[in-house]
């Protein structure tokens, strides 16, 4: 890719090559080889804390699945099989429905700078160490989380507002995201997400709850779904960062500061970047001659009914476990303190 090659060589210009005495750490990703964001943070941000450490720490960022099933890199990490991960919350759905809750209460907010003030500000960042603790016998250690996109919605029909939904085939995953669009008219369909393209290609769903527009036009889903509901109405998946234990306390007090550092200076990056990116994609996709027939954009009342909807829904979820219920609580609270929920 142009770009990655670009960015690669822009960070050894400035002097942030990988040392060669750096000790190497192995960290899972919930993102494709070849997504952008893997290989933004590989290229541009991995360098960046292996200068910063005099060369001594070095983060090899791995696809998803490469060592472990996406589901069990919570378990994996535990026991020392990955020194750490940076992946989505909702990985671990399947341990407590909080971690659902938590990961992605879906329509709550406007932009990702507030699941990220939520996360690292107010609240976010404790609970979910107290999460991961009950699920991984206190042998991970959580950095950091946030979202870093506000994610489209490629569809291979218009939608242009709640009353379109009804009927359709949705592709979103168990959960909150599943219950949204099924309230909403939707039939929701939770197919993996690596059975996106083939599935809207053949019809078997009409849309897909897929990711960033970026990472959507990067995998060609525009081909198959040419009407990207842009900004997305629904998700903001939030990521998190975290080391085995044994991992984290044999870093001096200096290197874990330096990586707590390093992640709150990579994230809003990671998210401006991939916001310009966007921006340049959508630009050319609205001239025309793209796959992209239609960009549709939400009226502030169609987004509204669709965020009623999903009150309910995070509601309702939020009884099926003590746990949920204070991930409901922790980011109803922010919500309501940034005036963005009565």
């Amino acid at each position: 890719m142009k770009l990655m090659k670009t960015l690669c060589a822009a960070a050894l210009a400035a002097g942030l090559a990988t040392g060669a005495g750096a000790e190497i750490y192995r960290l899972q990703t919930s993102q494709n080889a070849g997504d952008f964001t893997l290989q933004y943070l590989q290229n541009v941000w991995v360098p960046r804390l292996t200068a910063m450490s005099g060369g001594e720490i070095e983060l090899e960022l791995l696809p998803i699945n490469s060592v472990v099933p996406a589901a069990e890199g919570l378990d994996a990490v535990s026991m020392g099989i990955l020194d750490g991960f940076h992946d989505a919350v909702s990985r671990s759905t399947g341990k407590d429905p909080a971690f659902g809750m938590f990961a992605d209460m879906v329509a709550a907010y406007d932009n990702p700078d507030q699941g990220q003030t939520m996360c690292m500000n107010a609240g976010g960042k404790a609970f979910l160490q107290k999460l991961v603790d009950k699920y991984s016998d206190n042998m991970v250690h959580v950095v950091g989380c946030a979202p870093y996109t506000r994610e489209s919605l490629p569809s291979a029909v218009p939608i242009r507002g709640v009353a379109d939904l009804k009927g359709l085939k949705v592709r979103a995953p168990e959960g909150l995201p599943a219950e949204l669009f099924s309230r909403a008219g939707a039939t929701s369909v939770p197919i993996p997400f690596s059975e996106v393209y083939t599935s809207l290609e053949k019809g078997i769903i009409d849309a897909a709850d897929a990711s960033a527009y970026v990472n959507n036009h990067a995998t060609g889903l525009h081909k198959v779904a040419p009407y990207p509901i842009q900004p997305g109405i629904h998700s903001q998946a939030i990521l998190y960062l975290t080391f085995n234990k044994d991992v984290w306390d044999a870093f001096t007090p200096a290197q874990q500061e330096m990586i707590n550092t390093w992640y709150m200076a990579a994230l809003p990056d990671l998210r401006r970047y991939s916001n310009l990116e966007d921006y340049k994609i959508i630009a050319k996709d609205r001239a025309g001659g793209t796959d992209v027939k239609e960009i549709i954009d939400w009226s502030p009342e169609d987004r509204a009914k669709f965020r009623e909807i999903a009150k309910s829904v995070w509601e309702d979820y939020a009884k099926l476990s003590p746990l949920a219920q204070e991930a409901y609580e922790v980011q109803v609270q922010y919500l309501r303190d940034a005036g963005l929920l009565e």
